[in-house]
């Protein structure tokens, strides 16, 4: 079950580093790079809660193993792709059988380990290979793209996944089970709208914000979301779970659009090569890994678990104000500048992680602990779809009036140099 979490979590970060040399080999446009991520992202979460019912009805065990064949299977189709096509169609892919695989493992831990110390300590291993998840990818992503190629970025999902496969063999059989308040309408209400939205901001960059279809995209996306929400009202309208949903998401779409530009930041305006872009990134990863064990456990129980949110939050918030600092003159930008970062936002981040999960189940009935944790784990991905998609395309929109202004720039100083020149010494 923690390998399966491994591949669930790795796939989240270890294409972000081979993601330019990816692009460079299938001549992917800025515009659309980021489906790579996004495309995992968006259907991971968009299906979690459909994936939540289909493991259900199928058996837990039964999902499991299926969700693992079609990873590995989806794994192999991007590692071979030859077009951006395919490697979106994948990734795509991926996240679908993810979507499958992640409550069918957490339901078959719940189901397996039910006395208290023990349960505790399968659920402790369980979280920490999924911290150690994202700095394994951006360590991983960067050795496998230098020293091999970014296709084993892909490859690499195969043996995990197929000796996980070999480890169900040590899982009790579950059965299919009924019940559970979240009906397939109300999930498809919650895809369609976080779809809409994702794909509304993907395609601001090139259409423009004013566009019809974009406004339509986000308008329809908005809908289906407040439809979503009011259909599970009872379990999105509790206060703390509520609030635990809204920092989840809010802080996952910050990070990994924060990724996506640190990976392309060191890679192409530093000349950072792949492995020591992965391991400027990995300063994040094991902050994060710090804040959940040293700040947010020692302190659970002690403090209000709102007040670990807001400080996670507002440490994440000052760990990018950082990099605005930053100007094309700035010296010495990894130990001023993206070190404390990597180290405030990966802190914030360990410290938001444990309260939210523990509110987003609090309280909840029996029957709406899957639905809650599927919902939980929904505001994580598409929160990361959300931020990669929207900050890629408010970066290229930057990227082009810097443009802009740098032509008017050169136009005036041209415009002077002429005057100047045509004026007796």
């Amino acid at each position: 079950m923690s390998a399966a979490q491994l591949l669930v979590v790795l796939d989240g970060t270890i294409v972000n580093i081979a993601l330019p040399s990816a692009q460079q080999a299938l001549g992917m446009s800025d515009g659309s790079r980021h489906w790579a991520i996004t495309a995992y992202a968006l259907a991971f979460g968009g299906l979690l809660l459909v994936g939540g019912r289909i493991s259900g009805a199928l058996g837990h065990r039964r999902a499991f193993a299926l969700g693992l064949t079609g990873f590995a299977a989806a794994s192999a189709l991007g590692g071979m792709a030859e077009v951006p096509g395919t490697l979106f169609a994948a990734r795509a892919l991926q996240g679908v059988f993810a979507a499958l695989l992640a409550p069918a493992g957490l339901a078959l831990l719940a189901e397996t380990f039910t006395e208290g110390r023990e349960r505790g300590r399968a659920f402790g291993v369980f979280a920490a290979v999924g911290a150690a998840g994202s700095a394994v990818g951006l360590i991983a992503g960067g050795l496998l793209t230098e020293y091999a190629s970014w296709r084993w970025c892909l490859y690499i999902n195969i043996p995990v996944a197929l000796l996980a496969l070999l480890g169900t063999v040590f899982v009790p059989r579950s059965l299919p089970v009924r019940g559970g308040r979240l009906d397939l309408t109300t999930a498809l209400l919650g895809t369609g709208g976080f779809t809409g939205v994702v794909y509304g901001c993907a395609e601001a960059e090139s259409r423009g914000w004013g566009s019809p279809v974009v406004l339509g995209l986000l308008a329809g996306g908005v809908v289906l979301l407040v439809a979503f929400v009011l259909a599970q009202r009872r379990l999105l309208w509790h206060r703390e779970r509520g609030g635990a949903f809204l920092a989840i998401t809010l802080m996952f779409l910050g990070m990994f659009g924060f990724f996506l530009f640190m990976t392309y930041y060191t890679q192409t305006v530093l000349g950072y090569s792949p492995v020591r872009a992965g391991l400027t990134l990995i300063v994040n990863a094991l902050a994060a890994l710090a804040g959940s064990t040293f700040i947010a456990g020692r302190l659970h129980g002690r403090v209000r678990p709102a007040l670990l949110i807001q400080g996670g939050l507002l440490a994440a918030a000052a760990g990018m104000f950082v990099l605005t600092r930053l100007t094309p003159d700035s010296t010495d930008i990894l130990p001023l500048y993206l070190v404390p970062a990597m180290v405030l936002t990966g802190l914030g981040l360990g410290c938001v992680l444990p309260p939210t999960a523990m509110l987003a189940t609090a309280g909840a009935a029996p029957a709406d602990l899957g639905a809650a944790s599927a919902t939980y784990h929904a505001g994580q991905q598409l929160g990361a779809a959300l931020g990669t998609a929207l900050l890629n395309t408010l970066g290229i929109s930057a990227g082009a009036l810097t443009a802009c202004l740098g032509v008017l720039l050169l136009a005036a100083l041209l415009h002077l140099f002429v005057n100047l020149e045509g004026r007796p010494a």
